[in-house]
């Protein structure tokens, strides 16, 4: 925990809410741009190297929890890779699956380093660039979304799944890990609370709440949305199916 602590009590993540009243009267971050969003941002460097360790429960509980076929290739997106940590997980459990990485130039090499030390850097490709400009090509079976769409206000959200849509096969999967609080938004506070970061650190992001992921995705094509929580964390996965 020392790292992912370092993080959160750094001066861009903790120093964010410092004049909360001013963040609460502008409805978002106070920082210059668009806040942590802003392209290439140095923090997300950090934030590979320093959550890292707290990200791999989460990520072997996404590698269990979907079954993908263990013949023939597999081609798996990972959005926001950040560490790599979540497409890895599912190369070692699928010696079939092909990992393609995408995120900023500065953060992907730190995937690409712990790609390699996990063995399965041969299966795991680098798309640099960003996630709602480049382009992703298709023929996806699985898309990886963690911690990325409390970044942004739904509509934006759905403009990604749209996109998500378009590259997956039919029968796809997009697999969802974020900050899900109950329809009171209040809880679990954990959870909920996450919302706040959100507001000191970008300009239209929050935590949302699984009703809203259901309608932002079955207004992008998917079928069907489901929900599950992880034991012990204060995350949760949502599972969306894109049947033709």
């Amino acid at each position: 925990l020392g790292g992912a602590l370092s993080f959160l009590l750094s001066p861009t993540i903790a120093g964010s809410l410092d004049n909360l009243t001013d963040v609460v009267r502008e409805g978002g971050t106070v920082m210059d741009g668009e806040g942590t969003v802003e392209p290439n941002h140095p923090i997300w460097v950090d934030f590979a190297r320093s959550m890292e360790p707290l990200m791999m429960g989460p990520a072997q509980f996404m590698a269990e929890l979907v079954e993908l076929p263990q013949n023939g290739s597999c081609k798996i997106l990972d959005v926001a890779a950040g560490h790599g940590q979540f497409g890895i997980a599912f190369a070692k459990k699928h010696p079939s699956a092909e990992i393609v990485a995408t995120d900023w130039p500065n953060v992907l090499k730190v995937a690409k380093e712990n790609a390699r030390v996990a063995g399965v850097g041969s299966r795991h490709q680098l798309l640099e660039g960003d996630a709602f400009t480049t382009e992703w090509g298709n023929s996806y079976q699985l898309i990886l979304a963690t911690n990325f769409f409390h970044h942004f206000d739904l509509a934006t959200c759905r403009k990604l799944m749209s996109k998500m849509n378009r590259s997956l096969n039919p029968g796809g999967r997009v697999v969802t890990l974020e900050f899900v609080p109950n329809a009171d938004r209040i809880t679990p506070q954990a959870t909920a609370s996450f919302g706040l970061t959100m507001l000191g650190t970008t300009k239209n992001g929050d935590a949302y709440t699984f009703a809203e992921y259901e309608e932002a995705f079955a207004d992008s094509g998917f079928s069907r949305s489901e929900f599950f929580p992880i034991p012990n964390s204060a995350q949760q996965v949502i599972v969306s199916h894109k049947d033709r």
